[in-house]
């Protein structure tokens, strides 16, 4: 299942989201969404686990929890929806 977190403190790592989540069961992978222009952190970021199960508990015991500081909000993540083409600029 994929997971996402958002309101995360802009100096929380992969790791960080690993280590919290790894506490509930097996993460297969975490992510942290970085600005491509800034190099930081958007504040947002994604955990896949593969056992369902765990990902619900994981889900509900962290929703509104402290990390780093902060409260932040887990769910399901959505899959992307597809967006329009991007008009030509001149």
């Amino acid at each position: 299942m994929n997971i996402y977190i958002g309101n995360l403190d802009y100096n929380v790592t992969e790791a960080d989201l690993s280590g919290a989540f790894g506490e509930f069961g097996t993460v297969s992978k975490a992510n942290v969404i970085i600005d491509k222009f800034t190099g930081r952190s958007k504040g947002f970021g994604f955990v896949e686990m593969p056992d369902d199960a765990e990902a619900n508990e994981a889900i509900s015991q962290l929703n509104e929890s402290s990390l780093n500081g902060r409260k932040i909000r887990v769910n399901e993540a959505k899959p992307r929806e597809e967006r329009p083409a991007a008009r030509p600029r001149y």
